[in-house]
């Protein structure tokens, strides 16, 4: 059998390997057009920077390394430039020598991955304007870097490589602008939990033109002008485009491949396309998601290893069948550790699914035991149901550990109320006797079961001020006098009891506090009392965070609260 792979990054190269691991006679033979295999996307950043000081590291294999070792024939510089089913062959430029030739194939991975999105507006092409996808991408910028020193940079874009670059060249001295046309970085995250990132890059210096849309570049004063729409533009030493990928699908488009979204390769749960004997793998192919079973592009490392596993596994006489992608993800921010799974709530409710949040600010670990740290999680779950749709969080330590936790429970089915079931291990320097996992768990039980009612930030400057419904902040007295929502009345929550006759019956009572604890547990006085309340689901410290990013991009000069 002679198997033939386009394409030696996360999904070619890992089908190529197991294959091997499972047939030693096959012939595999990869077609790399870049000069690298298996070299890892996620490090680029680092390596612009100088985290990473030897490019070597950026590469986890080498052609002689992977012939060694698997003999398989990794051929780099070398671009198919056509596919024919009829005959099983492609057609093969040697990008070194110009040589053409056929190759013939009994099976046919494709893993051409993504390209960098690439506007059509004017001074895309000019050479202070970068794209970040390859090794080669990789070193261009710092060559550039350390040939010209630049003082300043704009990227365009605000997802992973534009988060990772813009904290590895400020580490490098420069000023760091982003700009993209959504108001928020990480899409993946909803608005609201962005407002913790945008906060850390700020704090770092990082400049953020969010809500505005790049319309061309310009070279001037040796540097390039960015060009925004109804905006002055801004001005930079070098520009990196890091909006986005598209599926890289000319080859299987010419070759009537079924496409879909964005043209993206059409594949079935074993990874076959839609011609016989032709597989596709990685950020070129459209996958069903895990969570909505709607079409989706999810252009992550771990995904596409599996499915490169997946082919070789069918290709060797298997039955792997692929599940579908959640989108779990992991970026380091700066100082902050931002995770998420599933869907998002705004992604949840474009689907037409009816949805609820908990926010919950947990410590990283035993609160008595040093170190430890807040971080905010949000955890989507169906009304009436209770299906688990997915999960954010944003801190320090810990952050990882728990989205793995919750990515795990999602894919195993687990109902958002069972997350308080599931037995997680404990020691002070580690976790707390209930994990943020299990508190999580236990505040979704509440709701479904009617213990507890939420109110959300979105509805907080809907709350009527005229005295037909009760607002009260029940921190205590100096946590007020700092800062707190207009209207809102302050009863600490350890006076609440002996302050009951101060609380209109018959009113709703919405409720606040820091971090949504104290509150709920005036809830729980209030209604043990006779009274309708409602918890603010995320505390004052979560709306004071929220509000405040919402300022800071909209420029609004009322944010809605009273500052001392």
């Amino acid at each position: 059998m002679k198997v033939v792979i386009v394409g030696g990054v996360a999904g070619g190269a890992t089908a190529a390997a197991r294959i091997r691991r499972l047939d030693e006679q096959a012939q595999i033979v990869v077609f790399e057009r870049s000069g690298y295999v298996s070299y890892a996307n996620c490090g680029l950043p680092y390596y612009v920077g100088g985290v990473i000081t030897d490019p070597a590291e950026l590469t986890l294999q080498t052609p002689e390394s992977f012939y060694t070792r698997f003999r398989v024939v990794m051929k780099v510089h070398h671009e198919v430039t056509a596919i024919h089913p009829d005959t099983k062959t492609v057609s093969v430029r040697n990008l070194e020598t110009g040589e053409t030739f056929e190759e013939s194939y009994d099976k046919l991975i494709l893993s051409p991955g993504a390209k960098p999105a690439q506007p059509r507006i004017p001074g895309v092409g000019i050479d202070k304007v970068f794209t970040l996808r390859t090794v080669e991408d990789t070193f261009r910028i710092k060559e550039y870097i350390n040939a010209h020193h630049p003082r300043s940079a704009v990227l365009a874009g605000g997802g992973f490589i534009g988060l990772e670059l813009a904290e590895n060249l400020r580490e490098l001295g420069m000023e760091v602008t982003i700009v993209q046309r959504p108001k928020q970085l990480m899409n993946p995250l909803d608005a609201d939990m962005a407002a913790f990132l945008h906060n850390e890059v700020r704090k770092h210096g990082v400049r953020l033109s969010l809500g505005h849309t790049v319309e061309g570049f310009a070279k001037r004063d040796d540097g390039v002008d960015i060009l925004l729409k109804g905006e002055t533009p801004l001005h930079a030493d070098l520009v990196v485009l890091a909006i986005g990928v598209t599926p890289d699908t000319a080859l299987a488009k010419e070759a009537g491949l079924e496409l879909g979204i964005k043209d993206s390769i059409v594949v079935n749960e074993r990874m076959e396309t839609s011609v016989p004997d032709i597989y596709a793998a990685g950020d070129a192919v459209q996958v069903r998601h895990y969570v909505t079973g709607e079409k989706a592009l999810i252009s992550l490392a771990g995904p596409a290893n599996k499915q490169g596993r997946i082919i070789a596994d069918n290709i060797c006489g298997g039955d792997s069948r692929y599940p579908g992608s959640q989108g779990s993800s992991v970026i380091k921010v700066f100082d902050l550790t931002a995770a998420v799974t599933g869907i998002n709530e705004t992604n949840a409710v474009k689907a037409g699914l009816d949805v609820d949040t908990v926010i919950l600010s947990p410590m990283s670990h035993a609160g008595y035991y040093p170190g430890g740290r807040l971080m905010t999680m949000k955890v989507v779950f169906e009304k009436g149901t209770g299906r688990l749709l997915g999960a954010q969080i944003v801190g320090y330590e810990g952050v990882d550990k728990r989205i793995d936790v919750l990515a795990t429970a999602l894919h195993a089915g687990l109902k958002a109320d069972q997350l308080r079931e599931l037995d997680l291990a404990y020691a002070p320097p580690y976790s707390s006797a209930k994990d943020p996992v299990n508190i999580a768990g236990f505040m979704i039980d509440n709701i479904l079961r009617g213990v507890l009612k939420q109110w959300h930030l979105e509805e907080a400057d809907g709350l009527p001020r005229d005295g037909s419904v009760t607002l009260l902040d029940t921190r205590t007295a100096e946590e007020y006098e700092e800062g707190h929502i207009d209207g809102f009345r302050n009863i600490p929550v350890d006076e609440l009891r002996e302050r009951l006759s101060e609380i209109e019956r018959g009113k709703r009572v919405y409720v606040i506090c820091q971090s949504g604890l104290r509150s709920y547990i005036a809830s729980r006085i209030l209604e043990g009392n006779g009274y309708e309340a409602y918890n603010f689901s995320g505390g004052f410290r979560f709306y004071d965070a929220v509000t405040h990013d919402r300022c800071l991009i909209e420029s609004a000069s009322a944010c809605g609260m009273d500052r001392v």
